[in-house]
């Protein structure tokens, strides 16, 4: 089961609003979800933005990938936190392949 977190389109006609939900990968985009972590108003002139930080931290932390919208709501409303992933992830594939390098070595 591939997890993402994305937006769903709610609102009436001309009038939309948006949820950030975490969903199966294979659901449609307004159809079922796991769990709602957010949403935005893009209709307000400061875009009202709410963002359940501490699920959206669990989620990515348990392999759920964001979509590219989502990520930058989260990189904007959690500085930093999508970089430092990313840097600890580059770490750990790096780390591994100096101890692969240094058995090679040694053999």
């Amino acid at each position: 089961m591939s997890v993402v977190i994305r937006l769903t389109r709610q609102g009436r006609h001309k009038r939309p609003f948006y949820r950030i939900v975490v969903a199966e990968k294979t659901m449609p985009r307004d159809g079922r979800f796991l769990e709602l972590v957010g949403f935005i108003n893009n209709l307000k002139p400061e875009h009202e933005v709410k963002l359940n930080e501490e699920r959206v931290k669990y989620w990515i932390g348990v392999g759920a990938k964001p979509s590219d919208t989502v990520a930058s709501i989260i990189d904007n409303k959690i500085p930093g936190f999508l970089a430092d992933l990313e840097n600890t992830r580059l770490a750990k594939i790096r780390s591994k392949r100096s101890a692969r390098k240094a058995r090679r070595a040694n053999a």
